[in-house]
């Protein structure tokens, strides 16, 4: 079990990450864990979690987060534990295994090694455990002030970690990181005199003496201060060439007459701009410290990503880094994988080529590749190299290149997953993905400075929107405005926001740093069926696809679509971001839509044709099974090679609405965009149960408003008034009553002229609903017995039940409780008959309103206990909300404020989450429970 602090609050349990709940519950994990086996006071835990505005009952609140806590770490029970202490608590865990304690003790150690190569693998175990920002996200004062501590005690261990390798002659290997940390703490004059050391042992006097200049006119400038003694003692000593300041020479000697065998320093200089990838970093020095072992194989490290995502900056800025564990030289090639330009390069070429840089008499070089390969392999035994083999094709161009000895480390950039080189030679693999959101910020802000940033931020949000954490496009980005002082970025963001233009806004005119070529080559180097696919996907609606969708769209057997997605994931072009799901990079998404939209008309929209009827008759399944009893509209026949999906029951359907919701909500738009009028008005229909559940009341007008129009194209008034009356539902749940009250009335002017009996009566329980939201009881009350008679006189059962239960909530709303009993009683009585579980939930949701009105508390607890069953049952998170606000009025009515506020809670919990418009009534009540309650009875 493990314990993440230093970065964002994780915890993992045989390397499962355990869900922590929200920020608020986390803190209080963070709190016990600062202070692990020891007690911690109830008044300390509230001010480290609340600080200064801890809300009125934060005791209770805070019992109820320690409760869920010891559920989340409940798998881990032998090894952690939260328990009551006298006086406050406790959580016990071996220290080691949180990371921060670790931290501390791993510091510790080096400080008080006796040998320097130990106390520098201690002070890099140390500081390779931070992950970012210490708990990122929680922000109280005493979080902050923590964290800000905490970030001292990390700057002091890297100082003191750079004396020691300062001590062990590394200083150049130090050149790139104290240049950054620099530049990061300005002011920090034994991090300068650092820097200076080190400038002055690589032969680089004239820059000591310079960043000596530049520090003590920021001091005098910034603080008014001169440089203190020792940093001025070390300028006098660098300006007279102290021979003490002097690294140990380290020659070397050959005895054999031979001529000196040179050592290869080939790798390309580091980039300029290097921001953030600390654990991908961290996970390349974990490589390096754990070497084989004698006999073992050698350490191979392949990092793969998409072109663009900073595969060779990272190598080069490690390499750099790292330059003095490589004393034997460091050996580089661009192996042209992907390169626009040309084909990739020959094994055979680049063989010779390290040959060359090993010193070897182009006379003993023999003439097959074999035997190069075998005395490139006898060159390089025993040698403690670093050969970076760039921007790799595929496994067999790399298999000439490995080394044979444990004692070497070779880096391998792709865009392909070299799955062969795992299996051959145990890669280790290090997939990179795009810059978090604030490293791509500071990256920006590192190219074009921060006064340039600040001065256009809605510009500089817009350019990182679009670049979407691509770090080439970043810094094309940057270096387009960088040649031009005097453009606006606000011009560059114009370029950016659109679509048909943003690829060409990332052309610099140089191939190498043009995006469009370095998609291209990826692109090209697929097979085409592979290709096809990838161009399909580019056309289809939403943030991602599921594997049978994409069988549809592309027309192809599952079987055959799951070989090509994995080909596409093996070149970096897609991401499966879930089991069963994928998705593209913002960018590599326009390219590829770009491709799409490239090939024949008839072939993409037939594509998309069968997409959108794959989308529809799964959905029309789905539909039917969250709700039974809604009236089906019979869909015409699928594409040849669609193949819907199928699922087993109401949870299955649940699911899939819940996975595909984004995608399905876009597909409306889709089909509108195709003129597949029909599969756009079916489709918003088949959501509805689906958006009514979970609260989507936005995605429910806005697809219903794309239904309405397509309705009226084809000219179908039943339709139209389908999409009046769904239109009406979802304004009324919004609480914009005036315009659901108009559609309503419009839906029922279409019935009435088509002599729709059933639907007039939906229409009419609808107009009910919104004059009982405006106040209008009496009148709703008339609308709804009209619906109750339509029912009858059509034997809808169903609506029968609904008008029932809503006569009796109306009943309610005028003080006559014992007549809402009668009518929900006979409501709960019919839904059962008929199955009907969500509907018999509101039924019970009325019968304890009227318990509760009538003072029998106890007999409203269990209708609402009863309707909360039954509509998680079916996963309604709308109503559960609002029954679960009934239940807490009862819960304070009957005398338990505790139960009550526990009960609302819950209820603002869903109501946050899914956008619900009682929430800022839940957050009333939560604040004067008892006046709200005396002002909700009063209005009844």
């Amino acid at each position: 079990m493990s314990f993440g602090l230093l970065g964002s609050v994780e915890v993992r349990v045989d390397g499962t990450e355990v869900n922590l709940g929200h920020a608020r519950q986390q803190c209080v994990l963070v709190a016990l864990l600062v202070d692990a086996n020891h007690v911690v006071a109830v008044d300390q835990l509230v001010d480290r979690v609340w600080g200064e505005r801890p809300p009125r009952r934060a005791q209770g609140t805070l019992y109820s987060y320690l409760s869920r806590l010891r559920q989340a770490l409940a798998p881990a029970a032998e090894q952690v534990s939260i328990v009551r202490r006298s006086g406050g608590y406790v959580l016990s865990v071996e220290e080691t295994a949180v990371d921060l304690h670790l931290f501390r003790q791993l510091v510790g150690q080096a400080r008080a090694a006796d040998e320097d190569e130990r106390a520098s693998d201690l002070f890099a175990q140390a500081l390779g455990l931070w992950r970012g920002r210490a708990f990122t996200a929680l922000d109280t004062p005493w979080f902050t002030t923590l964290r800000e501590a905490l970030e001292r005690e990390r700057t002091a261990a890297e100082l003191d970690h750079t004396d020691v390798r300062l001590r062990m002659g590394r200083h150049t290997g130090l050149l790139a990181e104290l240049s950054t940390r620099s530049e990061a703490h300005p002011l920090d004059e034994r991090l300068a005199g650092q820097f200076m050391v080190a400038l002055y042992r690589s032969g680089r006097p004239a820059q000591a003496l310079h960043h000596y200049q530049e520090i003590r006119c920021r001091l005098a400038e910034e603080l008014g201060t001169d440089p203190s003694p020792p940093l001025r003692d070390l300028h006098q000593r660098i300006l007279t060439a102290d021979p003490a300041l002097t690294a140990p020479a380290t020659p070397s000697t050959d005895n054999s007459g031979r001529r000196p065998v040179p050592v290869p320093r080939q790798l390309p200089a580091a980039p300029p701009v290097f921001i953030g990838r600390l654990p991908e970093l961290a996970t390349l020095d974990r490589l390096l410290d754990s070497r084989a072992a004698p006999g073992g194989t050698v350490m191979v490290s392949a990092i793969g990503g998409v072109g663009g995502v900073g595969k060779s900056w990272l190598v080069l800025h490690w390499a750099h880094n790292r330059l003095d564990h490589f004393p034997d030289g460091q050996l580089y090639i661009n192996l042209r994988g992907f390169d626009p330009s040309g084909e990739p390069l020959a094994p055979a070429v680049a063989v010779r080529g390290f040959l060359d840089a090993l010193g070897v008499d182009p006379a003993e070089i023999p003439a097959e590749l074999d035997g190069q390969t075998g005395l490139y392999r006898s060159l390089t035994s025993d040698k403690r190299l670093l050969i970076v083999l760039d921007n790799a094709c595929d496994t067999a161009q790399l298999l000439p290149l490995l080394p044979g000895s444990s004692t070497c480390t070779v880096l391998i950039t792709s865009r392909r997953q070299l799955t062969g080189l795992a299996v051959s030679h145990g890669a280790r693999s290090l997939d990179l993905d795009v810059l978090p959101d604030t490293e791509a910020r500071h990256l920006l802000i590192r190219h074009l400075g921060h006064r340039r940033t600040a001065a256009e931020p809605d510009a500089v949000a817009t350019l990182l929107k679009y670049c979407a954490g691509l770090p080439l496009a970043i810094s094309i980005l940057a270096a387009r405005a960088a040649a031009s002082p005097d453009l606006p970025l606000a011009a560059l963001a114009e370029e950016v926001q659109e679509a048909a233009t943003r690829l060409d806004a990332l052309d610099t005119g140089d191939m190498a740093a043009d995006l469009r070529a370095v998609f291209s080559s990826s692109y090209h180097a697929l097979e085409p069926d592979t290709a096809q696919a990838f161009r399909l996907i580019g056309l289809a609606p939403g943030p991602d696809i599921s594997v049978p969708a994409t069988a549809s769209l592309t027309g192809l057997p599952v079987a055959r679509v799951r070989v090509l997605l994995r080909k596409l994931r093996a070149a970096h072009l897609v991401q499966e971001h879930t089991p069963g799901r994928h998705r593209m990079h913002d960018l590599i998404r326009l390219y590829a839509t770009e491709q799409g939209h490239g090939q024949p008309v008839s072939v993409s929209e037939a594509a998309l044709h069968r997409l959108a009827d794959f989308y529809l008759h799964t959905a029309h399944t789905a539909a039917g099974l969250l709700d039974a009893h809604q009236d089906q509209i019979p869909l015409a026949a699928a594409q040849p090679g669609v193949v819907p999906e199928e699922m087993a029951d109401h949870g299955a359907a649940l699911d899939w609405f819940t996975a595909e919701h984004r995608v399905l909500y876009a597909a409306v738009d889709l089909a509108a965009g195709l003129g597949l009028d029909a599969h756009a008005w079916q489709l918003a229909r088949a959501l509805e149960t689906f958006f009514d559940y979970r609260g989507h009341l936005h995605d429910w007008a806005a697809s219903q408003r794309t239904a309405l129009k397509a309705a009226r194209r084809l000219g179908e008034r039943s339709w139209q008034a389908g999409a009046h009356r769904s239109l009406g539902v979802a304004y009324t749940q919004m609480g914009r009553l005036d315009e659901g009250h108009t559609h309503f009335h419009q839906a029922l002017d279409l019935y009435d002229h088509l002599g729709d009996r059933v639907s007039q009566a939906h229409t009419y329980r609808g107009l009910g609903w919104v004059c009982d939201r405006q106040g209008r009881p009496r009148e709703a009350l008339d609308h709804n017995e009209r619906a109750l008679r339509l029912y009858r006189g059509a034997d809808h059962r169903g609506g029968q039940a609904m008008a029932l239960n809503n006569a009796g909530w109306l009943h309610a709303m005028l003080g006559q409780y014992e007549r809402t009993l009668d009518y929900c009683t006979q409501a709960v009585a019919l839904n059962r008959e008929i199955d009907d579980r969500h509907a018999e939930a509101g039924a019970w949701d009325s019968l304890g309103y009227a318990h509760h009105h009538l003072a029998r508390y106890a007999d409203a607890t269990g209708c609402y206990e009863r309707a909360l069953d039954l509509v998680r049952g079916v996963g309604d998170r709308f109503n559960e909300t609002e029954i679960l606000h009934h239940l807490g009025d009862t819960r304070l009515a009957a005398g338990d404020h505790e139960a009550a506020r526990l009960v609302w809670r819950q209820a603002l919990e869903i109501a946050e989450e899914i956008g619900h418009p009682a929430a800022d009534e839940l957050r009333d009540r939560l604040m004067d429970p008892a006046r709200d309650l005396s002002e909700d009875q009063s209005q009844r």
